[in-house]
């Protein structure tokens, strides 16, 4: 048995088809949105990261755990909520898998868990976790969260670690954040873009990099799994090669969208929409660019595919859902 939290995210969906593919019985543990697991071959639990109870009558038969489930903030001000789900949660996880004799844990963190700089020296697995208390609650309560899963195998857990960074692919029923900024783009609905970027990487070679880990990865082992650095700008002329659309005429430095932030964020609050640039996404946009995924190709076989072919999937993808973006 396969125990899967978060099962109905973006990686969660993606990783529930490869497994069924290759045949695992599944466990899927779900909060309340469930469409990604529609129609699929899966038994599906409902449990709570922050209640214990729940997690240990959920992990009863597990053999593997897969632990994805997290609450993904592009907010400053919700420490205590994340702290809760993301940090706490996973000592919930690590204790459930020790309760039941659980054999191997896969734990999915983020590149954002770790310090950015030097910025002239590329980010790998002995990169520092981050400290910083200024830094975005998301961020860090996923380093705090990543140093519980480091210590499990002390306690008789084996443990591997997932290091993704910008996740973008098919199957986002939600969407995700990346998801719905994709989708503004494709649709003409963005007016100007900020001058950074990220390390996109596809959720499809998240998920099959992640099933090499379990299979072929050291307790103890941590795996950072990336694609390619592109602009927003580059992302941005992908789209509209891809949807017809012209791309947005006009770039602004971080800098100044960081200024016009506030604004922002009240304007999308009137019109009852996500606003596209806060400020823990831009402070993402000066991640390191220079991320290193040598240690999973060598160890896993890990390849990510092209950027373009990544976008131009889930854009296809998302008009089979029903977008329409010509």
């Amino acid at each position: 048995m396969v125990i899967i939290t978060g099962a109905s995210g973006l990686v969660g969906g993606v990783l529930v088809r490869a497994l069924l593919a290759n045949r695992h019985p599944i466990r899927a543990l779900v909060h309340h949105d469930r469409r990604a697991l529609d129609g699929l071959d899966v038994e599906t639990v409902s449990a709570d990261l922050t209640d214990p109870t729940s997690l240990q009558k959920a992990f009863a038969g597990a053999k593997t755990v897969y632990h994805l489930a997290s609450s993904i903030s592009i907010r400053m001000d919700n420490w205590d909520e994340l702290q809760g789900v993301n940090v706490e949660g996973t000592r919930n996880v690590v204790d459930a898998c020790l309760q039941h004799g659980v054999e191997k844990l896969v734990y999915f963190s983020s590149i954002h868990a770790y310090q950015q700089e030097p910025f002239d020296q590329p980010l790998d697995e002995d990169g520092l976790l981050l400290t910083d208390k200024s830094a975005p609650p998301y961020e860090r309560s996923k380093a705090a969260a990543e140093l519980i899963a480091r210590q499990a195998p002390e306690r008789g857990l084996a443990t591997v670690i997932i290091i993704p960074t910008a996740i973008l692919g098919p199957y986002d029923f939600r969407p995700s954040y990346l998801g719905q900024a994709l989708k503004l783009l494709a649709s003409g609905r963005i007016p100007a873009l900020v001058r950074g970027g990220y390390d996109w990487v596809d959720v499809r070679d998240v998920v099959n990099g992640a099933m090499q880990a379990e299979r072929l990865g050291r307790s103890g082992a941590r795996y950072i799994l990336s694609g390619q650095w592109r602009s927003l700008r580059d992302v941005a002329q992908v789209t509209a090669q891809v949807s017809s659309r012209s791309a947005p005429k006009f770039s602004v430095p971080i800098w100044l969208a960081e200024a016009f932030q506030p604004v922002m964020a009240k304007l999308a609050q009137i019109n009852g929409a996500q606003p596209i640039y806060t400020k823990a996404m831009l402070n993402a946009m000066r991640s390191n660019r220079i991320i290193s995924h040598t240690r999973a190709s060598k160890d896993l076989g890990y390849a990510p595919r092209p950027f373009e072919e990544t976008v131009r999937d889930t854009l296809d993808w998302f008009a089979k859902q029903g977008g329409n973006f010509t």
